[in-house]
């Protein structure tokens, strides 16, 4: 049996992730490994690396950083979040992210991105924490029209969400047949159609395939989690979700929303701790 965590992103809806991931952590449950797309990569790593706090931490710290994240880096580089500083300054020199640590842990990590030139996701298992790996991380939380495309491994990419939101059906078909499903929208959440594709059909125009797959994104979204909780429902994966919609935007900079959406992921594995603990077989 292979034990697996699958994150969905959402920006900075997935510090209810990290709320639920800390606890985790701090419970000692471990898995054989971890999938993330978008914010599900670039706060689950930490995951892997064993950094419980660090997420939550370096948010509520640089959250209005103009470095971070801000209007004035989109003008200026093409990218809502800071390339360079969210990164590799930040994980390199401000919060240090524990690459030994990482990269000596034998859970697999698994980054979700989207290839522009096709509109299909690429899975990349990233062993060791290196250049390449945080590029990996960048493209995969890398929102069209928010950022620019990262070329990395040969690819040009966008975030992995448009293709592969929640990638559950690619982790079982590496074997891991024990899941946990962590979503950053409650049950019930339906997607809507994309009502930025005007602008999209115009920052992407060269890439008609990526157009078309954030044009149908919301089709693959509600047939993903519609899977998902089919499964629930069958007691062969577990779902971890908010009880209601999370009251936080895709750019807050509000310290006290930020917290208050991890705090709520915490309270949310609090309560569902001993159903975790029986199904990853952590049940003391």
């Amino acid at each position: 049996m292979k034990t697996g965590l699958v994150l969905e992103g959402g920006a900075m809806r997935g510090l209810f992730s990290v709320g639920v991931t800390d606890v985790m952590m701090e419970n000692n449950i471990e898995y054989d490994g971890i999938i993330g797309v978008s914010a599900g990569a670039a706060f689950g790593c930490n995951y892997k690396s064993k950094q419980n706090g660090r997420a939550i931490r370096y948010n509520l710290k640089y959250c209005r950083d103009k470095r971070y994240f801000s209007l004035r880096s989109l003008i200026t580089t093409g990218d809502l979040f800071g390339a360079d500083f969210c990164y590799h300054e930040l994980p390199e020199k401000l919060d240090v992210f524990d690459k030994e640590a990482f990269d000596s842990n034998p859970t697999e990590f698994y980054i979700v991105c989207t290839d522009v030139t096709t509109g299909k996701p690429v899975y990349k298992r990233c062993d060791t924490v290196d250049y390449d790996c945080l590029e990996w991380v960048r493209a995969s939380a890398s929102m069209p029209l928010a950022s620019r495309i990262v070329e990395v491994g040969g690819y040009k990419l966008l975030d992995g969400g448009i293709s592969d939101s929640i990638p559950l059906k690619y982790f079982e078909s590496l074997g891991y047949n024990k899941n946990i499903v962590i979503l950053t929208q409650p049950k019930g959440y339906v997607k809507k159609k994309n009502s930025f594709m005007p602008a999209v059909k115009i920052a992407l125009r060269k890439y008609p395939n990526i157009v078309n797959a954030i044009k149908n994104r919301y089709i693959m979204y509600n047939n993903t989690t519609k899977y998902i909780f089919d499964k629930a429902e069958k007691g062969e994966i577990l779902v971890i979700c908010p009880d209601e919609p999370l009251p936080i935007g895709h750019t807050e900079r509000n310290p006290e929303i930020l917290k208050k959406v991890y705090e709520a992921g915490r309270r949310k594995a609090y309560n569902m701790l001993d159903e975790i603990k029986t199904f990853t077989g952590k049940a003391e």
